[in-house]
C-alpha cells in the first residue's frame, strides 16, 4: 500500500475524536458517497442472484445481459464514489477531511475507500477476461471459475471498503447520526450474508443437507460476516438482522422471479423451461444468527475474546444442524412440492428426473464414521472463522478514518 499510514487508521488524539463525535451529531443525513457504495453493494448482489438464474434459464447467449450490466455497475458505482471522496479530500483545505483519512501513494482518502476503488478496478478488470474465458472454453454455468474468483474478490472489496466507510463514521458518530449508520450496517451486513451464500451455491444444494460438506462450506462462508459486524453494531440482534435480510431477499427472489418469462437459448434442454429459474429456498440461518445472538448477549464484555469464539463456533454449527437438518427431510418430501419452496424448478440442462432422482439425498459421506468425522472439521473451521470473524470485528470498532 505504499506510505499508507497504519497510524492514522485506527488510533487519533482522545481531544479530536470528541471534536468530530460532537459535530458528527449535528449531522442530518448521511453522504452520498455512503450510499452510493450502499447502491453497489446492492446492484452486485441483485445482479449476481439474477446472472445465475439467467444462466440456468437462458444460457450465457451474450456478454451484455442486463444481469452482467447490474454487476458492472457495482463496480462503476463504486471507483466513482470512491475515486470522487479520493481527489476530493486529497485536494480539500479542511483540516477535518484530511484528519479523517489515511495516505496512499500521496493520495488521502478514507480507508474504506481505497478499498472500494481496487475492488470497483478488480470487478472491471474481470469483465473482458470472462468473455474471453467463456469464448475459450465454453459457455458454462459454473460459478467458480478464474474470472469470477477475480470478480468475486473485487465484490468482497467492495463490501469490505463500503462496511469500514460506515464503521469509520459510525465510530466518530453519537446520537440519532449513530443509529443510522448502525442500521445501513447491517443492511450492509445482510446484503454480504447474500452474496456469500450466491458464491457458496454450488456446494449446499438441497440433495448436499445430509452431507458434512454442506455444513462445512457454510462453516467457511457466514460466521466472518455475522460476527464482525455483530460485534461493531450496537443492535441487540445484530447477527438476526442479517440473516433475516438475507432469508427475505432470497425468499422475495423465489417468488417474484417466475413471474417473467423465458426460454432457453443453448443446449442440450432437457427441461421444458418457459419462466425465470429461481435458486433455490434459503437455508434456516435465521436459526444459528439468533442463538449467536442470545449468547453475545449473555456474555457481555466478554464477547470478542478466544473463549467466546469457540462458543460461537460450537453454537453456529449445533443450531444449524439441529434446524437444517429435519428442515432437508421436508424439502425433499412431496410436501415441500410446490412454487413456495421453490423444490419444482430446474434449469434447463438439468437432467432431473430423466437421469437421477432430484428428491433423494447425495450421501458424500461413505460412511457413518467418514460423517462424524466431516462433522468435527466443520466444528473446527466454524471455531477458526468465528475467531477471524471477531478479530476483524474488534479492528473494526476502532477504524476511525
Amino acid at each position: 500500500m505504499g506510505n499508507t499510514t497504519f497510524r492514522d487508521v485506527t488510533f487519533d488524539r482522545p481531544a479530536r475524536i470528541a471534536d468530530r463525535a460532537v459535530a458528527a451529531t449535528r449531522v442530518a443525513s448521511i453522504p452520498w458517497y455512503i450510499w452510493c457504495l450502499a447502491a453497489a453493494v446492492t446492484s452486485n448482489a441483485f445482479g449476481g442472484y439474477w446472472d445465475i438464474s439467467w444462466h440456468i434459464s437462458i444460457g450465457r447467449d451474450t456478454f451484455w445481459t442486463p444481469a452482467h450490466m447490474a454487476v458492472y455497475l457495482a463496480g462503476v458505482l463504486a471507483g466513482v464514489a470512491s475515486g470522487y471522496t479520493i481527489l476530493a479530500t486529497t485536494y480539500s483545505a479542511s483540516d477535518e477531511a484530511r484528519e479523517s483519512s489515511v495516505s496512499v501513494w500521496g493520495f488521502r482518502g478514507p480507508l474504506g475507500c481505497f478499498i472500494a476503488a481496487w475492488g470497483g478496478i478488480a470487478m472491471l478488470t474481470s469483465a473482458p477476461f470472462d468473455n474471453w474465458w467463456h469464448a475459450a472454453y465454453g459457455l458454462d454455468v459454473k460459478i467458480i471459475s478464474l474470472p469470477h474468483s477475480i470478480l468475486a474478490f473485487g465484490e468482497g472489496m467492495i463490501t469490505l471498503g463500503a462496511m469500514l466507510l460506515v464503521c469509520a463514521h459510525l465510530n466518530r458518530a453519537a446520537g440519532a447520526y449513530r443509529t443510522k449508520l448502525d442500521r445501513l450496517l447491517l443492511y450492509i451486513g445482510g446484503i454480504e450474508v447474500f452474496g456469500a451464500a450466491l458464491f457458496a451455491l454450488e456446494s449446499t444444494p438441497m440433495e448436499f443437507m445430509h452431507s458434512s460438506s454442506f455444513y462445512l462450506a457454510v462453516a467457511k462462508t457466514f460466521p466472518i460476516v455475522l460476527l464482525s459486524i455483530s460485534l461493531v453494531s450496537s443492535s441487540r440482534w445484530p447477527a438476526t438482522t442479517m440473516a433475516s435480510i438475507y432469508t427475505v431477499l432470497f425468499l422475495a427472489a423465489l417468488w417474484i422471479f417466475p413471474l417473467f418469462p423465458a426460454a432457453p437459448k443453448l443446449g442440450p434442454v432437457y427441461q421444458n423451461v418457459t419462466r425465470m429459474v429461481p435458486l433455490w429456498f434459503p437455508t434456516l440461518l435465521i436459526v444459528p444468527a439468533f442463538a449467536l445472538d442470545l449468547l453475545r448477549q449473555r456474555m457481555g464484555e466478554r464477547w470478542g475474546s478466544w473463549q467466546s469464539a469457540i462458543l460461537a463456533g460450537v453454537t453456529f454449527i449445533a443450531a444449524f444442524v439441529v434446524a437444517q437438518w429435519p428442515f432437508a427431510d421436508f424439502l425433499i418430501s412431496p410436501a415441500a412440492l410446490s412454487r413456495f419452496f421453490g423444490t419444482i424448478y430446474f434449469g434447463y440442462s438439468d437432467p432431473a428426473n430423466l437421469l437421477y432422482d432430484p428428491y433423494k439425498f447425495v450421501h458424500l459421506d461413505k460412511t457413518p464414521a467418514t460423517l462424524v468425522q466431516g462433522m468435527l472439521m466443520a466444528v473446527v473451521v466454524s471455531i477458526i472463522f468465528c475467531s477471524v470473524g471477531m478479530a476483524l470485528g474488534n479492528w473494526m470498532r476502532k477504524v476511525q478514518r
